[in-house]
């Protein structure tokens, strides 16, 4: 089991922000990540919207990154750690641009890039983009078969409804090998079937932890199946937030576990076969206490779930 670093401020969802963070700081955020990079985390995953109606700030907050650029920003102030997206909506920008950025992101970084793409689920904003909302899946799927194809054929060709290109050269190409690995969020049958064809990793949002296993097998049933799935992320904090970002209760999920419950509870993970987790932020009075704490979990809790 790895542990993900919880970066604070990247989201003020009402199921899960923490008073204090509003005071971080972008120049704050740096620091976290050296510190994180230091101490062993195994990844920073970056949260994304472009733009929030009003209706939904209340329990989606306005306080949103771009995924790519500040995945970027993270990889160049650190060494080690990985960047990754959760999630990245795929079907809001056009796939050239999203695997160039990527792309060289990746080479920039040494290989250190990984993408969680979704197909988003905020009609508004899609309209707000211009981009027919119930098209997303077909444009996901189209999406990231190009994207493959760029990233990993010396002469890419692609022909299909929404994009199409030949006769071209696409470079850096990642560092990775075949290409940076790529996993989908949610929760829905065709997301799943869409981890069976192109990914390594899943990352669920709304699925209870003890559905989990049976997800899983439903993803490795598909005959399209690549064989590639080995990465499940399944943060502790999860369960806190339900469908659009509503607030939910899990006496499991809170922040501020004992050591003993926070080993059990990813131990249980990791009997479901979640491999990656997160240590929820917990309550406290200023970014310096959350050093100390991000220590903590670094030096108590990584080597015990290991």
């Amino acid at each position: 089991m790895k542990l993900s670093f919880p970066m604070p401020h990247l989201v003020r969802l009402k199921a899960n922000h923490q008073p204090w963070e509003a005071a971080v700081t972008g120049a704050d955020q740096t620091r976290l990540a050296k510190w994180a990079d230091k101490l062993g985390y195994a990844m920073i995953s970056v949260p994304e919207h472009h733009i929030i109606p009003s209706a939904h700030v209340e329990l989606s907050g306005a306080h949103y990154l771009s995924a790519y650029p500040s995945m970027a920003y993270f990889a160049g102030a650190t060494e080690t750690i990985r960047v990754n997206s959760c999630i990245a909506i795929l079907p809001v920008q056009h796939p050239i641009v999203t695997a160039k950025s990527l792309a060289s992101i990746d080479w920039l970084s040494g290989g250190r890039v990984t993408v969680t793409f979704g197909v988003g689920w905020l009609e508004d904003e899609f309209n707000l983009l211009g981009v027919p909302f119930h098209e997303r899946g077909a444009r996901s799927e189209e999406y990231i078969q190009a994207i493959l194809e760029l990233w990993t054929k010396d002469s890419p060709e692609f022909t299909g409804r929404f994009v199409s290109f030949k006769d071209v050269a696409f470079e850096p190409k990642p560092v990775q090998k075949p290409h940076p690995p790529v996993w989908f969020g949610g929760d829905a049958p065709a997301v799943l079937r869409r981890v069976a064809r192109y990914a390594s990793g899943w990352w669920p949002f709304l699925t209870r932890p003890e559905d989990i296993p049976s997800k899983i097998d439903y993803i490795r049933s598909q005959p399209d199946y690549n064989g590639a799935l080995t990465d499940v992320f399944y943060g502790l904090g999860t369960a806190r937030v339900g469908e659009g970002h509503t607030v939910q209760k899990d006496p499991h999920a809170r922040p501020g576990m004992t050591k003993d419950e926070l080993v059990d509870r990813l131990g249980w993970f990791q009997e479901l076969g979640v491999t990656m987790s997160a240590v929820p932020l917990p309550s406290l009075a200023s970014i310096e206490e959350y050093f100390d704490y991000a220590q903590w979990v670094a030096e108590e809790i990584m080597p015990a779930v290991a």
